[in-house]
């Protein structure tokens, strides 16, 4: 894989470079709410653009269908991008129009250009090789060079991701070579203890990752609204939370295997249960009440991970060497469950071990619970890649980044 310290070597001033970052900011309106995955990416554009490089940055925001739509505008990111960078940043209000013509035609030497939402345009996403290759095409004719620093999407196989790379020489961004240098420390060489806390909502988005990692990891920590599938696999009644019935066999095989072959599988021993789920809105207390995991009461649902599980947990990380954690342990967002995400968050602090979090809402969390992002080995951009990383799949858009 050619890396981006390459390309400045050969040069690149005066050359169109295509840089496909991953954006995908959270928006609150037109707020951004964290901008983690914008700041990830300015070491790349910063060193393109004072190359001398025309660099012309594409990414996606969220799910529009395949058109136009307000609500998912990269505006918002262009515009951080541009103070972030300390330096004005064209807009091109469509992805290969007159607009991204025109505004990439304009740029001068040095100078930064972001395409409005590659999402906008149903051929980024189809399934058609035929019409994501037309789209590649007229993505291709906006640029010189591909520099591919989106981690966040390398596991899509889509047309800015996949396809585009083919069709001009490639290189690596800064934050791809970081992402693909921390994940391979989680898998071919770890350092032991190596433990691994998994939460976030559903089993299913995790099973693959827990398959695999049954064969690397020491210890596997598990919160979250999936905790409930392996309590009721074990037995237990889990109320009302949430729960994947189908998920109940899959799950128990796994702990099976865990036990045979000697990983440590811990799960909560307390949890935080409520009648209803939280009002997100007005933040108003839910008064949750504490009950021990085995025994949550028909009517109740689970939200949080317990006080002495939040200790277990700290104490099960307390001698790890290597910890990668994926999911929140409860619903953080709201200040009466983010007591157990945040006991997770100050153990990895806590470390002395490597300590990798892994995208998504766990990085998410990191931040609006306000840690120092320093405190942490790395923070991944990437939730889904990285756990398709770890799952040992090919990813399409690293696969397109080799030579």
């Amino acid at each position: 894989m050619k890396t981006i310290d390459e390309l400045l070597q050969e040069g690149v001033e005066g050359k169109r470079v295509f840089v496909r970052a991953d954006l995908n900011v959270p928006l609150d309106g037109t707020t951004i709410t964290d901008d983690g995955r914008i700041r990830a990416v300015v070491p790349t554009v910063k060193a393109l653009a004072d190359a001398g490089a025309r660099v012309v940055v594409a990414s996606h925001l969220g799910r529009p269908k395949g058109a136009p739509d307000p609500a998912f505008s990269l505006a918002p990111a262009a515009a951080r991008l541009g103070e972030l960078l300390g330096a004005e940043v064209a807009f091109a209000t469509d992805t290969v129009g007159e607009s991204a013509t025109a505004t990439v035609a304009g740029l001068a030497d040095g100078q930064v250009a972001v395409i409005e939402n590659l999402r906008f345009n149903a051929g980024e996403t189809s399934k058609d090789d035929a019409e994501r290759g037309a789209f590649a095409d007229l993505l291709a004719a906006l640029a010189d060079v591909y520099v591919g620093d989106g981690f966040g999407a390398v596991h899509r196989k889509h047309a800015s991701v996949f396809d585009l790379p083919a069709r001009l020489p490639h290189s690596a961004g800064y934050l791809i070579a970081t992402e693909v240098g921390v994940l391979r420390k989680l898998t071919d060489d770890v350092r032991r203890p190596y433990v691994v806390v998994l939460g976030g909502s559903k089993v299913s988005d995790k099973l693959g990752v827990i398959d695999h990692l049954l064969e690397k990891a020491d210890r596997i920590l598990v919160g979250g609204g999936m905790v409930f599938t392996f309590l009721k696999a074990q037995g237990h009644e889990v109320g009302t939370s949430l729960l994947q019935e189908d998920q109940i066999p899959v799950v128990q095989e796994y702990l099976a295997r865990a036990k045979e072959r000697g990983v440590e599988f811990v799960l909560p021993v307390d949890v935080l249960v409520s009648s209803e789920f939280p009002d997100m809105k007005t933040k108003a207390p839910a008064h949750p009440e504490t009950v021990a995991a085995d025994a949550v009461p028909a009517d109740r649902m689970g939200l949080d991970i317990g006080p002495e599980t939040r200790k277990l947990y700290a104490s099960k990380l307390a001698d790890a060497a290597t910890v990668f954690w994926n999911g929140p342990m409860g619903v953080f967002e709201h200040p009466d469950y983010a007591e157990g995400t945040r006991a997770v968050a100050q153990a990895l602090v806590d470390s002395s071990a490597f300590t990798v979090v892994g995208g998504g809402d766990s990085a998410a969390a990191v931040r609006i619970l306000g840690f120092d992002e320093k405190a942490f080995g790395h923070i991944s951009t990437g939730g889904g890649a990285s756990l398709e990383y770890l799952e040992g799949k090919t990813l399409p858009g690293l696969a397109a980044l080799e030579d």
